[in-house]
């Protein structure tokens, strides 16, 4: 089986989906790769590295899309502007895709209505189910705790002061509080981080159980007043909250908010828009200086007024919205990545040949397009089919 590993084409996206270790292993398992140069350059792999794990350096994306039976990506299929045509006509009937395609979302519907139309086989990583076997697999959980440090000291870059508590000749300077609300991996990673650097810690999850883990990295949490009967969803996951409670909670965490410095959000609902947490009328609370990093912006925000994409002072507050995070940790966050990719592969192939079993579930939850059809549930229901 050729496995294709094209440079990734997003703007400022440095991550690739193989390093040079992860290619030695799929030779020495049999595979042959096809990398087109200079995929790795932007994440510190290079093609001499490479070349001697034995993979095939090809000229380009076109040589990679039509040589390979399997591509793997980090981001969704887009538009090739040096090649005037989208990543999707570059594929072929029959040929696997593997990437995260995050097929439910609007944007992404008629993309994947392509992906169908072409004959491609698309899976897509963001549907990999949190159990314990497939934890290897998950490259979601991988990209959120990446996701989780590097948000933490972006904020610490655009707060005004020391995030420690410093002693000095002329006097104290207090530490600074930071705030994490959504207590997944990205959020516990971002409390373990605000804790090394020296921060004073506070938490907020509905969910108990992620309440109880951030108190054992040693944050203080606050109450949601959210019942856990309405707090967790199927899978463990955060539940859609009626708005009359989602007003309490906003109500509940307000005095806590106003006296952070530092408040990072990644609260998600799987498949819906994030909640809102923070209303404007919280940020023009809040003190002067402080930073709002707001990683949920893929789905919407949890800050009412987070800009997309980049970062703007609001009523005297930073709000952070930068998109794609883990990127801008491409050296570790690629290491990461292809390490799911292998053991992802490892797991679907058998003989030689991917398989997809549809009684697994690891397999039933990543399919997206299949025999000309869309077959992921969450995308039918989306799209309304």
């Amino acid at each position: 089986m050729i496995i294709g590993i094209p440079k990734e084409i997003m703007h400022g996206e440095n991550r690739v989906s193989a390093t040079p270790e992860t290619v030695a292993k799929f030779v020495a398992d049999g595979f042959k790769v096809l990398f087109e140069k200079g995929a790795g350059e932007g994440a510190q792999y290079h093609d001499e590295d490479y070349a001697k794990a034995g993979a095939t350096l090809v000229d380009g994306a076109k040589a990679v899309y039509d040589g390979a039976e399997v591509i793997l990506k980090v981001k969704e299929p887009l538009f090739n502007e040096q090649l005037g045509k989208h990543e999707v006509e570059l594929m072929r009937q029959g040929q696997y895709l593997i990437t995260f395609i995050h097929p439910a979302s609007p944007v992404n519907h008629d993309m994947v209505r392509n992906l169908a139309k072409q004959g491609v086989i698309s899976l897509t990583l963001d549907g990999i189910p949190r159990i314990s076997r497939a934890q290897n697999l998950d490259a979601l959980t991988s990209m959120s705790t990446c996701a989780g440090y590097k948000g933490i000291l972006m904020a610490a870059e655009d707060f005004p002061s020391f995030i420690p508590m410093m002693g000095t000749a002329v006097g104290m300077i207090p530490p600074a509080k930071v705030m994490v609300i959504g207590v997944g991996v990205a959020g516990l990673q971002a409390l373990a981080t605000a804790k090394r650097l020296g921060a004073i810690t506070y938490a907020a999850d509905i969910r108990p159980a992620a309440a109880e883990q951030a108190q054992s990295l040693g944050a203080k949490v606050v109450d949601t007043t959210v019942p856990a009967e309405l707090a967790i969803a199927a899978g463990g996951y955060a539940n859609k909250l009626p708005e009359d409670v989602l007003d309490r909670e906003r109500k509940a965490l307000m005095e806590t908010i106003k006296d952070m410095d530092i408040v990072f959000c990644s609260a998600l609902i799987p498949g819906k828009v994030a909640p809102i947490i923070i209303t404007e009328e919280m940020v023009k609370g809040m003190k002067r200086g402080s930073v709002i990093v707001d990683i949920s912006i893929d789905q919407g925000g949890n800050c009412a007024i987070t800009p997309k994409g980049t970062k703007e002072v609001k009523h005297g507050v930073m709000i952070q919205g930068i998109k794609n995070i883990p990127g801008m940790l491409p050296k570790s966050s690629t290491w990461m990545f292809a390490q799911n990719m292998y053991n992802l592969m490892k797991y679907l192939v058998k003989d030689g040949q991917i398989t997809l079993d549809m009684n697994d579930e690891v397999c039933s939850s990543i399919l997206v397009t299949r025999d000309g059809e869309i077959k992921h549930a969450g995308t039918r229901e989306a799209m309304g089919i």
